[in-house]
């Protein structure tokens, strides 16, 4: 098929190029990107020009600081900003067809498709098809999605639904589910999701928090056990305690979340809870870190500043947060990243003196590829310094190693 493609970002791009191993794809962005695998228009009318389906990738954002990269709890709750989406069916709209299958695949709130979208989708055929696809593993998710998700307006098989269905079974290389739900359905599954893979991981932090308070506990054995608790408990994935969640969706869907709650009067907030306790375990972390650079009299460097390994995206750092918390300890606090260009040794010296934390973990973070990872410095560390690990997973006899959650 012609396929066109409206949203070339970090997501969008990645996921239009891995279409063209099947289908001719044309693609469109406000912003000049380029790509040797689709074809990229500066007029948004070409994309509408011959294509059975047209994906919108087109970012919901919120303010700068409400990335989770600093504290928010304390500010006014927001719902995402939908005006780039409403600004792109409008001008789908204006140029699409009744043949046309127009597919939005950006993260909205349960039930803004139907208040805010609908109205702008009456000349085309319109489905919501949210993405389970993680920054760092773009293309690999694209075609090993955790499930396909397909939203219709009342949760019926339609046609549109059954040629996009017919789509992703002939592009992905997993035997995913495919569910076919309303347009709050599907939009619910999407940030649900995210935020479920939020609250896990302040569970599990929790249970860290404890360890360290009361002593002679690991952390590792009882989330270990969780694992194979398959009965209620299903899937392996982020029960391994360690930084905060991060990244440009999950502490921003907490916050948008917690707005639902206020205008649909239910009554309770765990939304603001998840975003408390991210910060407070954050903080809880940093205390730990500044003790101990106290002690040894040290700077810290924090060994990763971009929200995950292998990326350069600050957005939603949780590696930034930590910094925050024990600046406010009265430590220096340095990075050291080659993916955002921190190069702690051009300031400390090389090799450098200070307390380490090992903030990324490849093989954490990207366990669900097969991939295997050295857990290693980005720096040169002077031998005999300590290296703080909220992984639990960095041996070195070179430095003196502690395992923070044991």
């Amino acid at each position: 098929m012609k396929i066109g493609f409206i949203g070339l970002g970090k997501l969008g791009l990645p996921c239009a190029e891995e279409m063209t191993r099947q289908h001719d794809v044309i693609g469109y962005d406000v912003e000049h990107r380029v790509s040797t695998r689709i074809k990229i228009t500066q007029d948004i009318k070409q994309i509408f020009n011959g294509t059975e389906m047209i994906f919108v990738a087109v970012p919901t954002p919120h303010h700068l600081d409400y990335d989770g990269a600093k504290p928010t709890t304390h500010l006014e709750v927001k719902n995402f900003d939908y005006d780039m989406v409403l600004d792109v069916l409008k001008q789908c709209e204006k140029y699409a067809n009744k043949e046309q299958i127009v597919i939005l695949i950006s993260t909205v709130l349960p039930g803004t498709t139907r208040r805010l979208f609908a109205q702008h989708t009456r000349n085309y055929q319109f489905v919501y098809n949210p993405y389970l696809i993680a920054m760092g593993s773009e293309a690999y998710d694209m075609v090993h999605p955790d499930m396909v998700i397909i939203g219709t307006e009342y949760g019926e098989d339609t046609a549109a639904a059954k040629k996009v269905s017919n789509f992703y079974k002939k592009l992905i290389l997993n035997d995913a589910k495919q569910i076919v739900g309303t347009w709050e359905e599907a939009e619910g599954f999407k940030i649900f999701y995210n935020t479920m893979i939020s609250a896990r991981l302040s569970i599990v932090n929790m249970i860290q928090d404890v360890a360290i308070k009361i002593g002679n506990m690991n952390v590792d054995k009882i989330t270990n056990a969780f694992k194979d608790a398959t009965i209620r408990i299903t899937g392996k994935g982020y029960y391994k305690a360690g930084m905060a969640d991060g990244g440009a969706c999950h502490p921003r869907d907490n916050i948008a979340l917690s707005w639902l709650a206020q205008e649909l009067n239910l009554g309770y907030d765990l939304f603001a809870a998840i975003s408390q306790s991210r910060e407070q375990q954050t903080k809880n972390m940093a205390k730990f870190i500044a003790d101990i650079c106290k002690k040894e009299k040290l700077p810290c460097i924090i060994n990763g500043k971009a929200y995950k390994p292998g990326v350069p995206y600050i957005v939603g750092s949780a590696s930034i947060l930590l910094e925050h918390y024990i600046r406010d300890q009265g430590i220096d606090v340095y990075f050291a990243d080659p993916n955002t260009n921190d190069d702690v040794n051009k300031v400390l010296g090389n090799p450098a003196k200070a307390v380490c934390v090992m903030a990324h973990d490849a093989n954490v973070t990207y366990h669900h590829t097969g991939k295997k990872f050295k857990k290693n410095l980005y720096f040169n560390l002077l031998e005999g310094c300590t290296v703080i690990d909220p992984w639990r997973n960095f041996k070195n006899d070179s430095y003196k190693v502690i395992y923070y959650g044991c």
